[in-house]
């Protein structure tokens, strides 16, 4: 695919109406957007979608590869029991997934 945009930026630059540059310039951010941008705005959505979700006993992911269950949940933390007697409280934020499918 970039082996394709490199032709056409090339023929577009042969001297061609500067009106076919723009449109070339046009596309790449169409594509960009696209294959790029919007897949990782609907990512970021679902996983702010699913922080917001959170419940007392779910079993998550945290930043740093820690797995824990959810004990408490605050305004902008929740308080997760990492083994026995042992928890730590983070930033809803650096929870990353669900770890209920892992043992």
């Amino acid at each position: 695919m970039a082996n394709n945009m490199f032709v056409l930026l090339q023929a577009a630059q042969g001297g061609g109406s500067p009106w076919m540059s723009i449109a070339m310039i046009a596309l790449i951010i169409v594509v960009f957007y696209f294959f790029m941008i919007k897949p990782q705005m609907k990512r970021q959505k679902e996983l702010r979608k699913f922080q917001e979700s959170l419940k007392k006993g779910d079993r998550v992911l945290v930043a740093g590869g820690i797995f824990g269950t959810v004990e408490e949940l605050r305004d902008d933390s929740i308080v997760v029991t990492i083994a026995h007697d042992t928890t730590i409280r983070v930033l809803k934020t650096s929870v990353y997934r669900d770890a209920t499918d892992v043992k």
